[in-house]
């Protein structure tokens, strides 16, 4: 099984609800006899339009399912007299049912981590203990998740099932054994790179970069240079998509001379490292405009954007990063855009951390730009520029940088390196974006052990950045994990001046690491505070 491309998330598209009614057939029709066969071969639950599904999905399959529903009466009322008599005081339960895992992913971690989503789904909604009808041949699965059997077996057809519950102490008590065991799993010679570049990449990318590289202006590059423009578009939603030899650096100079033909002032929002550096990209083209600045890690809300908007009739476009990769805040993009939209504002974007780690759409959106080498998974080296209108060559600009330059020559007006078009095209057929409400899971692994995290599920799920305190050093921390092969991010001045590491979650990575990544943190700085005071 190839755990590096499962997706956790909340049902919500039809095509994924009828996944769900196929596997409960295969579960419960053909494999526990509970219910008659049909010819539809498909099995809608009687709490369907109650039922929310947690899913388990390798690219567009759904692989695993658990639905959760808090409507008395319970399945289990039916079957259990006075079922609350059964559970502890002051339990606000909710209850479990329809759990199916295809065949080839029940041994695995697939169930628990359905189980650690859920759970975080509960307790969102104030929910304490969750009841279940387990299978009884599944007793010693759920017993090692946290759940307490109570009542006697049920009878059903030709199964047996045993009524559980679980609370949170449980799972967080089994959670603890659970990444004890999943910490011995991962080899100690294994390289783990949470970099936020270069990242990991598919095997499939790097033997299509190792292929012999071709001529920029053969016919077979053009094609290949056609696909992977097409494809970016439909990744974004975006009219036009242009690909540069060059770094996310080169793609804010694009911007840049870009808005140096617009008319009227612009407003540029800064609060970390890369919001100040879009500040100094205009400050070196003299462009005319005025920011909105907080510190670093401060949000800056859309009311005070709109606020500045409505009191400055003079500005004309706004440029901000979308994801703040030195904090991982991220900016509330489609609310932005109704404000820009609102005050007729162009609106530019430096969306270099967030294209290929959380969705976004650039329909509306002047000017955005990307790279490679982040969250679409491919090498570094190719900077992208996304653009909504058609734009036209201009003489006044450099020739590299002449943005309209390419969008007239189809996208190679210069010499291409076909190894990393090759590489980023065979990339966008295996990238996937992080549901939001993931941010909150990884950055409570993290928090879990007791570390300083900035955010919360708002925030991107693909960069977590760590404050640690003062008696420690992020320096010697970072060397440290880098000799048991894990890389963080940590060696950027800005990082080591505040005592910052990061984790970047862009890449092509196995998400079984993550309670490892984050033991081993907690464990080197634990040891480094030994040190430390044993040289006292």
């Amino acid at each position: 099984m190839d755990s590096l491309h499962l997706i956790y998330k909340i049902a919500s598209e039809r095509d994924e609800f009828e996944q769900i009614y196929k596997l409960n057939y295969q579960t419960f029709v053909e494999e526990i006899p509970q219910h008659s066969r049909n010819e539809h071969l498909r099995l809608v639950d009687r709490f369907d339009h109650e039922n929310t599904y947690i899913i388990v999905k390798k690219k567009e399959e759904v692989v695993g399912m658990i639905s959760v529903r808090a409507n008395r009466p319970f399945s289990l009322d039916d079957k259990i007299a006075n079922l609350d008599d059964y559970l502890p005081e002051g339990a606000c339960p909710c209850e479990i049912r329809l759990l199916s895992v295809k065949e080839e992913f029940r041994k695995s971690y697939v169930f628990y981590k359905m189980v650690d989503l859920l759970v975080s789904h509960c307790l969102e909604r104030k929910y304490n203990m969750a009841i279940i009808s387990g299978v009884e041949r599944q007793l010693r699965l759920y017993k090692r998740i946290g759940f307490q059997p109570f009542a006697s077996l049920i009878e059903n057809g030709d199964a047996r099932f045993q009524p559980m519950f679980l609370t949170k102490e449980q799972f967080e008590s089994s959670t603890k054994a659970f990444r004890r065991m999943m910490n011995r799993k991962v080899p100690s010679g294994k390289l783990l790179n949470f970099l936020p570049g270069p990242v990991p990449v598919h095997k499939e990318v790097e033997k299509a970069f190792a292929m012999p590289p071709i001529s920029h202006r053969s016919q077979l590059f053009l094609n290949e240079m056609k696909e992977v423009r097409y494809k970016l578009r439909l990744y974004v939603n975006a009219n036009f998509a242009q690909v540069v030899v060059g770094t996310g650096t080169l793609a804010n100079e694009f911007i840049a001379a870009q808005l140096t033909r617009l008319p009227g002032k612009g407003l540029i929002l800064a609060n970390g490292e890369f919001g100040y550096r879009l500040i100094n990209h205009a400050r070196r083209f003299k462009l005319d405009f005025d920011t909105l600045e907080k510190a670093w890690n401060e949000p800056i809300q859309v009311e005070e954007i709109e606020s500045y908007l409505r009191n400055h009739r003079d500005i004309r476009w706004i440029w901000t990063v979308h994801c703040e990769t030195s904090t991982g805040f991220l900016y509330d993009l489609p609310a932005i855009q109704d404000v820009c939209k609102e005050y007729r504002v162009e609106l530019c974007l430096d969306a270099c951390s967030s294209v290929g780690v959380v969705p976004v759409d650039l329909q509306d959106v002047y000017l955005a730009a990307a790279v490679s080498g982040k969250g679409l998974k491919s090498y570094p080296g190719l900077a992208i520029l996304f653009h909504r209108d058609t734009i036209e060559p201009d003489e006044t600009l450099p020739r590299y940088i002449d943005l309209g330059l390419y969008h007239s020559s189809d996208g190679v007006p210069f010499t291409h390196s076909s190894n990393l078009a090759s590489a980023l095209n065979e990339a966008l057929n295996w990238n996937h974006t992080i549901d939001l409400p993931s941010a909150g899971r990884i950055r409570r692994y993290f928090k879990e052990q007791e570390l300083e995290v900035f955010g919360d599920d708002t925030y991107s799920p693909g960069v977590i950045t760590i404050c640690l305190p003062s008696d420690l050093s992020s320096r010697e921390l970072g060397d440290r994990l880098k000799e048991k092969n894990i890389l963080l991010s940590y060696e950027s001045d800005y990082l080591l001046q505040r005592n910052w590491i990061q984790a970047a979650f862009m890449g092509v990575q196995d998400p079984e690491s993550l309670p490892y990544l984050a033991a081993m943190i907690k464990q080197e700085a634990d040891l480094m505070i030994k040190d430390w005071q044993a040289a006292l």
